[in-house]
């Protein structure tokens, strides 16, 4: 049983409310119209009995009808008969009104236009008490709250509207719109997302997912794994995750997902929750992992792809001597029998596409891969640095016509352009081998190495020192004097 007054729920055969202290009357009062024709009958009655008392001192008339005056006297059982009928008239009367749930309303809308608010709420319950499942009631009595400035109840009984399953959809619309209405005014978003969730609504929660923080959903299900497994995290809606690898919880001021995250050897407790742009919470995840990994790492290049306009070189990161690491720089898929890598590798002019591969024990790992577009900014050109290095060497008799041949066997010096090398402080350089090609096509580079000014063409000869550092040396007419390192 609810209090009529303020709508907490009451024990029963409690007379009172504990909440506002408010009497209860186990018979309601009576409707004004019933309690008017009651007092109507009432004095009739009595107006009767004032008559006949008014006789009794007066002469014995004969009994005979004809004798009576317009006005005749009742006896008394008959005044007494017509006491109880009126009455009983008048309780059937109100026994039928008050289990009329339209005039319930009636009454109800009629306290309300008189401001006359908990005569309404109490007609609005009592309708409610005749027909529980009216959800239309229900909205009703809580305006009536809202106009009396009783925020509590009001978002009552909009919990029990939500709550309700006679609620049509555009009811339980309305009751959500209201409620998220009230909770956001008050910056109460976690209530807005504890109300949404709750309801298993999708329509509504796809209304309004904002305000919403769901869980983070995992790429790869918990498990034992025999290879590197690279862990998503993702959740709907604006804001950020927050994950743990050791089995702590997670927070706000943890580390934050911002890419896969590489399960590579052993055990993993993941924990990771989504904090909304309201700052709500979702719950925490768990999941274990369980890395047992009988994979060849892929090597990991440092130069990410891309344009570059300055010489660079591209190296393995973490490579140790005696690893075998192969790659190929024209998209060819590497082998065993590929390139090796040993040191970094500068960047080819133009557009190249390198690719590595790691062995051990005969198993190769997975391709790396990257692309590269290398453009330096001169009009300088690499052919042009090639036959410098020809001129030079016509001049000094080295070879005695364009081919680079040297002798009459047939054998010749090719001159090889190989890559663009920054020196410390000099300046870019063209980087060109000397090769030694025999008669019988076989060929192999002489140790002489030339470089070449990218932007103005001067010529050097390319040697290194005993710490391993490239030193230019200029070429003159009467001895080579070194220039720089």
């Amino acid at each position: 049983m609810k209090c009529p007054n303020c709508g907490e729920e009451m024990a029963d055969g409690v007379l009172y409310c504990e909440n506002c202290g408010e009497d209860i009357h186990i018979v309601p009062d009576f409707e004004p119209e019933v309690e008017q024709y009651i007092q109507q009958t009432i004095n009739d009655i009595k107006d009767e009995l004032e008559e006949g008392g008014s006789a009794e001192g007066a002469q014995e008339e004969p009994k005979d009808w004809k004798h009576f005056g317009k006005k005749r006297l009742w006896p008394l059982p008959v005044l007494l008969a017509v006491l109880i009928l009126s009455a009983a008239v008048g309780m059937g009367a109100w026994v039928y009104l008050y289990n009329s749930e339209i005039h319930q309303v009636n009454r109800a809308v009629q306290c309300v236009a008189q401001e006359q608010y908990d005569q309404a709420i109490s007609h609005y319950n009592r309708a409610l008490e005749l027909d529980a499942d009216n959800v239309d009631l229900m909205f009703s009595l809580a305006e009536v709250y809202l106009l009396k400035n009783n925020k509590v109840e009001y978002e009552y009984v909009l919990r029990e509207i939500a709550k309700s399953g006679n609620a049509s959809e555009e009811q339980l619309d309305a009751a959500y719109g209201r409620l998220i209405a009230i909770y956001r005014d008050r910056q109460d978003y976690k209530t807005i997302n504890e109300l949404l969730l709750g309801s298993n609504n999708e329509k509504l929660i796809s209304a309004y997912q904002s305000y919403i923080a769901n869980p983070p959903e995992f790429s790869i299900v918990e498990g034992y794994y025999t290879t590197i497994q690279p862990l998503k995290l993702s959740a709907a809606g604006t804001g950020s995750i927050y994950y743990t690898l050791d089995g702590s919880d997670p927070d706000p001021s943890g580390t934050q997902y911002t890419m896969p995250i590489l399960l590579e050897e052993g055990d993993y407790v993941v924990k990771a929750m989504f904090v909304n742009e309201f700052g709500i919470e979702s719950d925490i995840v768990r999941k274990e992992y369980h890395i047992d990994n009988n994979e060849v790492p892929a090597p990991e290049v440092n130069e990410v792809s891309g344009d570059y306009s300055v010489p660079t070189y591209i190296e393995v990161q973490d490579y140790s001597e005696g690893e075998e690491i192969y790659f190929t720089m024209d998209g060819s898929e590497p082998t065993n029998s590929s390139h090796p890598y040993t040191e970094p590798v500068p960047m080819p002019l133009g557009r190249s596409v390198f690719k590595f591969v790691r062995v051990e024990d005969g198993i190769m790992s997975e391709v790396t891969e990257r692309t590269y577009n290398f453009v330096l900014d001169t009009l300088f050109l690499p052919e042009q640095a090639v036959n410098a290095v020809v001129e030079y060497a016509l001049s000094t008799g080295k070879i005695y016509d364009a081919d680079g041949h040297f002798d009459d066997t047939g054998a010749m010096y090719i001159y090889e352009f190989l890559y663009v090398v920054t020196i410390d402080s000099s300046g870019d350089f063209y980087v060109i081998a000397e090769v030694q090609r025999e008669a019988d096509g076989a060929q192999a580079r002489t140790g002489n190495f030339y470089a070449v000014n990218a932007y103005d063409g001067t010529l050097f000869k390319l040697q290194q020192d005993e710490a391993g550092r490239l030193v230019l040396t200029a070429i003159d007419a009467n001895q080579d004097t070194p220039q720089g390192e």
